[in-house]
């Protein structure tokens, strides 16, 4: 079976990109919640990236084609601006810290 064909690895990835879309989509108004709110937003997003670095790797150890595929897609669509996936969470990772100390102040 291949790793597509897994449904677990389908739901994960429509799970994802359905948790994804509807923080974007709060993230819209986050200039109008107050600090609890930003601070659940934030913890939120965490936990968000957390998944799609776990879910990610997943691709990375698999022997599966279409998942080493999915895996240098991403690689090349990022070396397009300058960024390895590490270089893309780390920068995630930074927004949502600078975030958080812009809410403790």
């Amino acid at each position: 079976m291949g790793f597509f064909d897994s449904e677990v690895v389908q739901e994960e990835a429509k799970k994802l990109f359905e948790d994804y879309q509807s923080l974007i989509q709060l993230g819209g108004e986050y200039g109008k919640f107050d600090r609890e709110g930003k601070k659940i937003f934030i913890a939120q997003m965490e936990a968000l990236m957390e998944r799609y670095k776990i879910f990610m790797k997943r691709f990375e150890l698999s022997e599966d084609f279409m998942a080493q595929m999915t895996v240098e897609q991403l690689k090349t669509q990022l070396g397009q601006f300058g960024m390895t996936p590490q270089q893309m969470f780390d920068q995630m990772n930074m927004t949502l810290e600078r975030m958080k100390s812009e809410i403790e102040n």
